[in-house]
């Protein structure tokens, strides 16, 4: 807008939509330019608002200046106002958000009740043989802080029903992430039956460390109508739950301290199957946003396994991400019309 200023000579006015339209959210942010490319009116990010601006001799007058937000409060924002839009607009009575005393789940559920309302929410925790006490504790104090309606539906007996129906076809077989997948997909059929019955959303609440990587489970908890946070990276979403607690305290600390888990089997931790949060997601940032190659983030001081283990993931995990729920996008590129890559490829990367 400053080089049109300065082609034109003339004050320049930008005036920008504020809402969400599917995977997109509009900031809003409107401003206005004197003919030196001052800003001269600065409208604050993610919110309706009406501003007058005085023009004398075509030259804007100074008017309000918005404060500039933190990443972290712009990011939150627009989750909201994504989430607010694609549920009102689309004309559902409400959502429902999977709980699973995790920071994910929990960021889900704060998002919605803050662009819903905690009348429109419904929480559901799901817990199985391997769900630990302190998940059903956190579960139901952050639901209490929330205000939000909260329901428990154990899944063992269905688990138990499942594998009877399989027993024949998995004797002698060892137990893998077969039995792990089949308890995600349990819950995901519970929470698209409430859905069906009630009318409102399953909110799913995978991150896009996890849909980067794979680490999730397709008809599992990638089930649902909305993705909120699908292009929100692990570690920006514990950023988001401490900016969360900064505004009112309703997370419980010990979901934003204990090591994050998928509780599907005894003594189940993320970092079982996956390289540290820090490291996956400089790497998924490098590669699949910035478009750095394996070899020059290698260069760049990456170590070569833990790039060719993400970016192998990263490829094997397309054909999970076309079946994924359209979500927010908060970056310049997400996993969506963004990121163009064929599920079939006999192309591979070099790493030297």
């Amino acid at each position: 807008m400053r080089e049109r200023v300065t082609e034109t000579g003339m004050a320049l006015v930008y005036a920008n939509m504020v809402g969400g339209q599917d995977e997109l959210v509009f900031d809003g942010a409107s401003f206005a330019l004197d003919r030196r490319g001052e800003v001269v009116c600065q409208l604050p990010v993610f919110e309706e608002t009406l501003e007058y601006v005085t023009v004398v001799d075509g030259e804007p007058q100074r008017g309000g200046i918005a404060e500039q937000a933190s990443l972290e409060s712009e990011v939150y924002k627009a989750l909201c106002l994504g989430v607010h839009d694609y549920v009102g607009k689309n004309g559902f009575p409400g959502a429902l958000v999977g709980l699973s005393g995790g920071v994910d789940s929990a960021l889900t559920l704060c998002i919605a009740c803050d662009a819903l309302g905690s009348e429109r929410v419904r929480a559901v925790m799901m817990p199985s043989q391997y769900t630990s006490q302190m998940s059903l504790e956190d579960s139901r104090e952050l639901a209490k802080n929330l205000g939000v309606r909260y329901d428990e539906i154990p899944i063992g007996p269905v688990f138990d029903a499942f594998l009877a129906s399989l027993a024949k076809e998995f004797a002698r077989l060892p137990v893998n992430a077969t039995e792990e997948n089949l308890q995600a997909r349990i819950r995901g059929t519970l929470l698209m039956a409430l859905s069906n019955k009630f009318g409102a959303i399953v909110l799913t609440t995978g991150n896009k460390s996890e849909m980067a990587v794979g680490y999730a489970t397709l008809y599992g908890d990638m089930a649902g109508g909305f993705a909120v946070i699908k292009d929100i990276l692990k570690t920006l979403v514990y950023r988001l739950c401490r900016h969360r607690n900064g505004m009112e305290r309703v997370i419980p600390e010990r979901v934003l301290t204990r090591a994050p888990s998928a509780e599907l089997k005894a003594n189940q931790t993320d970092q079982d199957n996956l390289p540290p949060y820090d490291v996956l997601d400089a790497i998924v940032s490098a590669y699949m946003e910035n478009d750095l190659s394996p070899a020059e983030m290698v260069a760049r001081g990456f170590r070569t396994e833990d790039v060719r283990r993400v970016v192998e993931m990263i490829h094997r995990s397309e054909y999970k991400r076309r079946q994924a729920p359209i979500g927010i996008r908060i970056t310049h590129r997400g996993f969506g019309k963004d990121w163009r890559y064929p599920i079939t490829s006999r192309y591979r990367e070099s790493y030297e």
